[in-house]
């Protein structure tokens, strides 16, 4: 007998009033006739998630299934659209067996995705699973038009209450809810869009439809195990996710051979002492002062702008925002833009500068100085001043002192933010700032107790804060080294149908380079990219993505440069300017490449001028950049997609032979 079955028999002989403990799983209802599974069943050398499953969730199919998949996903990333035709043949296929339960994690860059969240979870308020999967099939029929009036519309058309809806989406009525859901989520690992867990076994990504079966098809068996041995098929999903993972687990290193690692000190106060004529929004007698580094052509600093939003109006009083620019190198239009918005501020205050603020990010892909001037037109300014503070270079001094702030503390990146001197860095979600202004907040109202005026509150926090950067000096087992890329892991991350690429156009194996015309290591790794030519001929495409590094600060012009030749001039004409740009690593300036361009020959430098001037190709290095970060993969260059699995760094020969030839197999 096995262990599964004894323990049911030792249940029915005390069932009269034996208690033998309680799942907490948070499926709902009556757990009493829980059991202990076997290391068998539960699948032992299985990780599993305990994800908690209860009636506050939308689902479809049996709440007995034996199969539960819970979905953490987003109405406007592309990727979650994308898996739908697989999520909907799986409940085909698998009628009765299988349940989705959603659970909402909007990405902080995706400007509409909170406002449909709330949306989504109003209709399931209103009219249960039915109204939510209604509202969830109009937005992700319409994904590129969920503003609030397109999403009171599709509400309209599900049978909803467009009031409350409506009502819901301006007030984030269930933003508490939502970012619960992102607090799970970040937990267990699962940062990306879309991620599932069946039956609290992790699968990230839009998989294709095979590597969902290989998983429920193990799941069901397991599944239909128990129940032959007396389990309910409702206590499934309980019992084999009761002992999962509540977090996900740190990645194994060798620690006698890891070294000592830094990290910057979260708790680290910084003394960012404030002029008194930055343009910012709040009071001057805020409890908690948060200032922003952040540079108008960064997408990054676009992306949490609606967050710096929310945080305005929550707080309210309570929080001032001071702006300071550190316009990167590589922007080449954020130096013009933050002149500018400095001369808007010095026009006409806080309420110009905030006007030309939103102007410049909503159109952070046209900062030309045409626009720059039309701008201005729009929103009241004196065009000769603002004309000749622009020639001028009226700002620059205030800003050159900006960025030697920055600088020092360690803000190199944008945007990088300091609440009330401490550093929090990057396009963070809501939660991770709140976290740090309560905290600051209950600081700051403890000094105001003790006699501290408001307006004093901010000059006392900072007064002795370091003025560099401050690490952390962890060991092995506190910041281990990133683990080595999952070689069975396949990325979503489809090849652009125009772009450079070499070996055969309909190639079974597809190996798309990410690489930077800057990086040292891209260049290392030519000669065994040419021995895979060699090796494989018209087996293998070889596809060109741009992934310029943000401290490289002529690899993103490189990289449009060469977008430029390949538009004029085909392939030929692409490798040929591949070819120089890695020849002469060192010298990639503006004349350089112009330089290089006529080397190739046949290039009109009219219109290669022309599209440098104009940034004709930021897109679409962007879009490489965005592919990425959109499949949840984390790289550094040169990195390669190999049919999906990825391989990074400079690698030898073999590693390539082991990873193509796999996949020609399996082709």
């Amino acid at each position: 007998m096995s262990k599964g079955s004894a323990i049911i028999a030792i249940l029915i002989a005390f069932v009269g009033g034996f208690a033998i403990g309680h799942l907490s799983s948070g499926i709902g209802g009556d757990d009493s006739a829980a059991v202990e599974i076997d290391g068998d069943a539960a699948g032992a050398d299985i990780q599993r998630f305990k994800i908690p499953v209860t009636d506050d969730q939308p689902s479809k199919g049996p709440e007995d299934a034996l199969v539960t998949i819970v979905e953490f996903s987003e109405f406007e990333c592309p990727f979650c659209k994308r898996v739908l035709p697989t999520t909907s043949r799986i409940m085909n296929e698998y009628k009765g067996k299988v349940r989705f339960v959603w659970r909402n994690n909007p990405l902080p860059f995706h400007a509409s995705a909170m406002g449909a969240a709330n949306a989504s979870v109003e209709a399931f308020k209103q009219g249960g699973s039915e109204k939510f999967w209604k509202m969830h099939d109009l937005m992700f029929e319409n994904q590129q038009s969920l503003k609030p009036a397109d999403l009171e519309r599709y509400a309209r058309s599900a049978g909803l209450d467009v009031g409350k809806v409506k009502a819901a989406i301006a007030s984030k009525k269930y933003a508490s809810a939502i970012q619960a859901d992102q607090q799970i989520a970040q937990k267990m690992g699962a940062r990306g869009t879309p991620a599932f867990f069946i039956n609290g076994r992790q699968l990230m990504g839009a998989q294709p439809f095979e590597r969902f079966k290989e998983v429920i098809d193990d799941e069901i068996r397991r599944a239909e195990s128990l129940v032959k041995e007396g389990l309910p098929a409702g206590k499934v999903y309980a019992a084999l996710t009761k002992n999962g993972l509540t977090s996900a687990p740190a990645p194994e290193a060798d620690k006698a051979k890891q070294p000592a690692r830094r990290r910057p000190d979260p708790d680290a106060v910084y003394k960012v002492t404030l002029q008194g004529n930055e343009p910012q929004k709040g009071p001057d007698d805020a409890l908690v002062t948060i200032v922003e580094f952040s540079d108008f052509e960064c997408p990054f600093c676009g992306r949490v702008e609606p967050t710096v939003a929310q945080i305005v109006k929550k707080y309210g009083r309570d929080v001032r925002v001071v702006w300071m620019n550190n316009p990167l190198p590589f922007h080449q239009n954020a130096g013009p833009a933050a002149m500018a918005a400095l001369e808007a501020h010095k026009q006409g205050g806080d309420a110009k500068f905030w006007k030309m603020h939103e102007k410049l990010f909503a159109n952070q892909r046209g900062l030309t100085r045409e626009n720059l001037e039309s701008y201005a037109k729009e929103i009241g300014l004196n065009m000769a001043q603002f004309r000749s503070a622009l020639d001028g270079k009226t700002h620059q001094k205030a800003i050159d002192a900006q960025q030697q702030i920055a600088r020092s503390l360690g803000a190199t990146g944008t945007p990088s933010f300091f609440i009330n001197g401490r550093n929090l860095r990057g396009a963070q979600p809501l939660p991770a700032f709140e976290q740090v202004i309560d905290q600051e907040l209950a600081k700051a109202k403890a000094l105001v107790a003790k006699g501290t005026p408001r307006s004093g509150v901010y000059a006392a926090t900072i007064k002795s804060g370091a003025t560099s950067p401050k690490f952390l000096d962890d060991g092995p087992a506190a910041a281990p080294a990133a683990a080595a890329p999952d070689a069975d892991k396949v990325y979503e991350i489809a090849a652009p149908r125009n772009a450079p690429f070499k070996g055969g156009r309909n190639a079974k194996v597809v190996v798309q380079l990410f690489s930077d015309f800057q990086c040292p290591f891209c260049g290392r790794v030519l000669p065994t990219i040419k021995q895979v030519e060699q090796e494989y001929g018209n087996k293998v495409k070889i596809v060109w993505r741009d992934y310029p590094l943000p401290f490289h600060q002529e690899a993103g012009p490189a990289a449009q440069a060469a977008r430029e030749v390949f538009k004029q001039g085909g392939n030929d004409k692409f490798w040929k300017f591949h070819d120089l740009l890695f020849t002469n690593q060192k010298a990639l300036g503006r004349a350089d490449l112009e330089k290089y361009a006529q080397q190739v020959g046949g290039i009109n430098m009219a219109q290669f001028r022309s599209a440098l001037d104009s940034q004709t190709h930021k897109a679409g290095v962007d879009a490489d950049l965005n592919a990425v970060r959109e499949s949840g993969a984390r790289i550094g260059t040169p990195s390669f997609f190999i049919n999906g699995r990825l391989l990074q760094g400079a690698q030898p020969f073999p590693a390539f032979k082991a990873a193509i030839d796999r996949a020609l197999k399996e082709g």
